[in-house]
């Protein structure tokens, strides 16, 4: 058994030492380091164009290539009930506004008592003021005088009850009207939806509606956006985030063309992660004139992380795990490294120029 073990561990030695090697020199080069990152073309301030009423659409003014102007009118709902209740608040609001005025039949009639009261008055204290005189000269009893006294105080007291009570329903009838006043303006608003509207000028790079579908509150019938600023969206690997800083410059390459590249600057990172794909997005704008405009457009960029003149470098295939090169005589040494790009591994330390270096092949 001895020797066998024995007879194994030279063999496997053998072999070992027996493995073809490929060469490579430790040269100077310019070294560029890069991220990959997937994505499409997209308008800045694109924005959803969304039904804010229930009903069909009557009518639809619009094409997907349209250049639309704020405030015009894209498409138009039919929603009856709507309408009808506009009619309904504004004759509520009419009936308010009537009642509220000083020729209402209500406060007519208080006038009315108001004033008749005051006539009565007149005559309850003529006829107070003569049996006081009366009174004096003893030709009636106390009584009478006192009862007609405290009918001019009944009297007095009728009258002010019919100014409050008027001063009252004038209050009641102005917040009448204010509350019908809303109401309708409320109707109008929620009338209003029926039209749909874009707020902000731009141009139609999406219909999703056509003339007959029945929406809902919430149903985007359109995608506008900026024509004049057109951007790559990219998805960026959550490996690669930490590497990603604004104003790095980007070579993008677009999927309808791949011959040829366009020059961009990364200007924004999206405060959000996506869960499904477990990336993060930013945009890049591009730095020079893009002769292709389509949004959605599919593309492929490599975002410059770093990038450095006339530096050490060697093959990537011949870095080792552990930051380890073979070297002569198949010696393994420890290197210091910086840029790596997908084929070259920029040397900071434990490798020379010109120095040659092993890689085992398989």
């Amino acid at each position: 058994m001895k020797k066998m073990y024995v007879f194994i561990l030279l063999a496997i030695s053998l072999f070992s030492c027996g493995k073809k090697t490929e060469t490579a020199t430790v040269q100077r080069k310019d070294i560029t380091e890069m991220v990959f990152a997937t994505g499409s073309l997209k308008a800045d301030d694109e924005y959803l164009v969304a039904a804010q009423a229930d009903g069909y659409l009557k009518s639809v003014n619009f094409e997907e290539g349209d250049v639309i102007d704020a405030g015009k009118v894209l498409a138009v709902i039919d929603n009856k009930q709507s309408i009808v209740n506009v009619n309904q608040t504004a004759k509520l609001l009419a009936i308010a506004k009537a009642n509220a005025k000083e020729s209402a039949p209500l406060i007519q009639q208080i006038r009315i008592n108001i004033n008749l009261a005051k006539e009565k008055l007149k005559q309850d204290e003529l006829q107070a003021e003569r049996l006081s005189k009366l009174l004096e000269t003893n030709s009636i009893a106390k009584v009478e005088y006192e009862n007609a006294a405290l009918t001019v105080l009944n009297t007095k007291a009728n009258i002010k009850a019919l100014e409050e009570q008027i001063a009252q329903l004038q209050i009641n009838a102005n917040q009448q009207v204010i509350v019908q006043q809303q109401q309708n303006e409320v109707s109008n608003a929620v009338a209003d939806f029926n039209q749909i509207i874009a707020y902000v000028s731009g141009k139609v790079y999406k219909k999703r509606k056509q003339l007959g579908d029945y929406v809902k509150k919430g149903d985007v019938i359109a995608v506008v956006g900026n024509p004049n600023n057109i951007y790559a969206n990219l998805s960026i690997d959550e490996s690669n985030m930490s590497k990603i800083k604004l104003g790095q410059n980007l070579v993008i390459q677009l999927n309808t063309n791949t011959q040829k590249t366009y020059k961009a600057q990364l200007a924004e990172i999206l405060p959000s992660f996506d869960e499904a794909t477990q990336s993060f997005y930013v945009k890049a704008f591009f730095t020079e004139n893009l002769d292709f405009t389509i949004t959605g457009t599919q593309l492929q960029a490599n975002i410059i992380i770093a990038e450095k003149k006339n530096a050490l470098l060697i093959p990537r295939s011949y870095l080792g795990y552990g930051n380890k090169v073979l070297v002569e005589k198949k010696k393994s040494v420890d290197v210091k490294t910086g840029i790596i790009s997908t084929d070259w591994v920029e040397i900071t330390g434990g490798l020379t120029e010109n120095q040659s270096i092993l890689k085992e092949l398989l």
